[in-house]
């Protein structure tokens, strides 16, 4: 009979929680403002972050995203975003530092760093892996356009968070190792990534990232989000994440649900596999 020590094992890891205006993830039309009701309320909600470690039986580690930075006020003010998507809801066991020494790992004990896209709340940590040797992997389009521009930022993409580093990049889908596949999903940046990992005792658990952030996205029909930049990929993406639900019955994880967040197991020592 198989062990855990045989298995993958999943652990999810939140790192703190921001809050926005929900029109940011989700353009919903019954609560827009309209003519006969121009006053609606904003809806002001949690946007919980996390990330992924996952442990393979070969002996390989590997962590999905880099959570928001402790600095983020500073680092996110000159964007004007720190008005937008404070990290609000935080305490300092959740910063990723802390949670690698929860894990009793250093940086460079991670083999892979995955990071689903370079938006400032999922690769602002990803320096940690400077120098460490670990694989830093991201899609070939989203190095391309997040290296693209000149200044200190285009929109959530803040240069400094990644520029200097290895980046290893993906052009199609791509089985890093038996059971644990990067699937390019891109509509909500140029390469936005997700993650499948297949589990013994669980089953699939596909990590959307930004490509789905709440159940009310994912539909059907879908809705899109606030902040797409390929509007046609994104639908195509969300399709491409269905119907792989579908022929696996994968377990969708998406990026910022704070519902689905309370749902599951999480922190240290209460993984998956």
């Amino acid at each position: 009979m198989a062990t855990d020590a045989d298995k993958i094992k999943v652990t999810i890891l939140p790192t703190g929680t921001m809050h926005a205006d929900l029109t940011w993830l989700l353009i919903d039309p019954q609560r827009m403002a309209t003519r006969s009701n121009p006053g609606r309320q904003k809806d002001w909600v949690p946007v919980p972050t996390h990330v992924v470690y996952i442990e393979h039986p070969d002996g390989t580690k590997l962590l999905w995203d880099a959570g928001v930075p402790r600095d983020w006020e500073q680092r996110w003010g000159p964007t004007g975003l720190d008005q937008y998507f404070p990290v609000d809801e935080v305490t300092d066991d959740m910063w990723l530092d802390s949670r690698l020494e929860q894990l009793d790992l250093e940086p460079g004990d991670i083999d892979y760093l995955l990071l689903s896209h370079l938006h400032m709340d999922h690769a602002a940590n990803a320096k940690m892996w400077q120098d460490t040797g670990t694989r830093i992997v991201v899609d070939q389009a989203e190095k391309d356009g997040a290296l693209s521009f000149d200044g200190y930022n285009k929109g959530a993409h803040i240069k400094s968070d990644y520029d200097g580093l290895e980046l290893d990049t993906i052009a199609e889908d791509t089985e890093l190792l038996p059971g644990i596949t990067l699937l390019r999903t891109p509509g909500h940046t140029w390469g936005t990534l997700s993650l499948k990992v297949d589990l013994a005792d669980s089953g699939p658990m596909l990590f959307t990232s930004d490509s789905l952030y709440l159940r009310e996205s994912y539909g059907p029909p879908p809705i899109a989000a606030g902040i797409v930049y390929d509007t046609v990929a994104w639908f195509a993406s969300v399709e491409k994440i269905r119907a792989i639900e579908e022929q696996t019955g994968a377990t969708i994880v998406f990026g910022h649900a704070a519902d689905q967040m309370a749902e599951l197991r999480t922190g240290p020592g209460n993984y998956y596999t």
